[in-house]
């Protein structure tokens, strides 16, 4: 679970200009560049791969909020983020950060759109108030966000629409965009010539002899800036209204659509570290090990990294430069160098993810089989975290069965309140209410039986236990057993 917690929610960050500023982290990806691990609901940014100084490991999503917290900027951050994963964000991020959801996958620019409009007729943020955006994907040094607090005073002085954060380049590489910028006799930031969009290697070599920088995805701009251009585009100004006609809206970056025909930007120079984590290759350097999980690869397997997530070991022996990664979702074994090359193969496997982390904890999915009469049996493993619970819920077109292997928490059955434990058997008849709340780490097998076994198939009544409590007939007191 995320170990901080966001300090009070202020409306305003105020810098030293005195203008606010406001964090936008976007939140996206299909899941295929990590695959097996991970998947459409468990994007890359909730692999908890990333060894932290104390030895343990913490994901993308939670670095970049840690970062945050330690220059004073999570207090005021937004996270855009798919609607499917609302439940493993807060997870990751706990209760504390706002998250506003897209109904719909859509591009940069979208997304960062709806988040204008939450902001400007939901929270009424002033217009001249300034907004970060920033894909949660980036690997960077803390120093990298004590940046972002300058942002409001850089945009004052150079009376830009737009700031953009570009980064020295290590070397010529065809897989970032790059930004020219005008040179000046400034050193906090410089206006912008022109934007090229991966070049060749040998045109990279001349962009960076002509002091190009790779653009980092970072923009800042005042809200007033993207409501005018909203308006020009003919895009809704009210967050209801976006969210209205948000699955018709075009599929567009900030890119192409803003960054590259602003004539009045400029770029911040950053000359620390910052990577893409957007594959094997990339993310192996920052696991601390060569295995993860249970494994070994013997001394000859020389720059070969084993990442198992299953409960069986996977050795290596005699096999240099691979990346072997395991789950229940499948098995990748592939040079690190063309390890990317999954994508293309991606859609061979099965849609239905056969692990997810909830806001709650997480499931594995053991078995699910169809008999001829369309009946469906699912059975998963489902590990609640204590003091969490599931809203008090009912299906229509399933039963379930639970198996309480672990622990002990409160169950509510049609407003009834029981205590549980190892041992216990809990029927769930069609269409009846129930819910369950972890007193300790809480472990049961569930076995779904029904006509069409689906994720969608739920009616939540109550989120909180507390709103599950007042359901009960028994005045919330628990009784032993089911």
């Amino acid at each position: 679970m995320f170990p901080l917690v966001c300090k009070k929610r202020t409306t305003l960050t105020i810098t030293s200009g005195g203008i606010a500023l406001k964090i936008t982290l976007l939140s996206g990806g299909s899941g295929k560049r990590l695959w097996p691990l991970s998947n459409e609901v468990r994007s890359k940014i909730f692999l908890k791969l990333l060894r932290k100084e104390d030895g343990s490991r913490e994901s993308m999503i939670q670095r970049v909020c840690r970062q945050l917290d330690s220059v004073g900027l999570l207090q005021s951050t937004y996270i855009v983020t798919h609607k499917s994963q609302i439940e493993i964000m807060k997870n990751h991020v706990g209760d504390s950060i706002p998250i506003i959801s897209e109904p719909y996958k859509k591009g940069t620019f979208t997304a960062a759109a709806l988040a204008i409009t939450y902001l400007h007729s939901k929270i009424h943020v002033k217009a001249d108030e300034i907004v970060c955006v920033i894909p949660v994907d980036l690997f960077v040094k803390t120093d990298f966000f004590e940046i972002l607090n300058k942002l409001p005073d850089i945009l004052i002085q150079s009376q830009a629409d737009l700031a953009l954060l570009g980064t020295t380049p290590m070397y010529p590489s065809n897989q970032f965009g790059y930004i020219v910028p005008k040179m000046n006799n400034r050193i906090d930031y410089h206006p912008i010539a022109t934007f090229v969009e991966k070049p060749d290697e040998r045109k990279a070599r001349r962009l960076i002899k002509n002091n190009a920088l790779w653009n980092c995805g970072v923009f800042a701009f005042p809200i007033k800036f993207m409501l005018s251009h909203l308006k020009s585009k003919s895009f809704p100004l009210l967050y209801e209204d976006m969210l209205n006609l948000y699955e018709h809206l075009p599929e567009l970056g900030f890119d192409y659509e803003v960054v590259e025909k602003n004539r009045h930007s400029i770029v911040i120079p950053y000359n620390g570290t910052w990577k893409d984590l957007g594959s094997w290759d990339a993310l192996v350097d920052y696991l601390g090990n060569s295995v993860i999980g249970l494994g070994q690869i013997s001394d000859d397997s020389i720059n070969t990294h084993v990442v198992n997530e299953l409960p069986y070991p996977v050795n290596v022996i005699d096999v240099p430069n691979i990346i072997v990664a395991a789950s229940l979702d499948g098995i990748l074994v592939a040079s690190k160098k063309n390890s990317s090359r999954i994508k293309q193969i991606i859609n061979n496997v099965p849609k239905r993810p056969l692990y997810e982390e909830k806001r709650w904890g997480t499931y594995s999915v053991l078995d699910h089989s169809k008999m001829e009469n369309k009946i469906e049996t699912l059975t998963k493993k489902i590990k609640l975290l204590p003091g969490k619970n599931i809203s008090y819920q009912l299906h229509h077109k399933r039963k379930e069965i639970w198996v309480i292997t672990s622990g002990s928490g409160e169950f509510i059955l049609e407003d009834k309140l029981s205590y549980v434990t190892i041992g216990d058997v809990l029927q769930i008849p069609l269409g009846a209410k129930h819910g369950v709340k972890a007193i300790t780490p809480l472990e049961f097998i569930e076995v779904q039986i029904g006509t069409e076994l689906v994720e969608e198939d739920i009616t939540r009544l109550a989120m909180t236990w507390e709103e599950a409590i007042r359901y009960c007939k028994n005045g919330g007191n628990c009784e032993q057993g089911s």
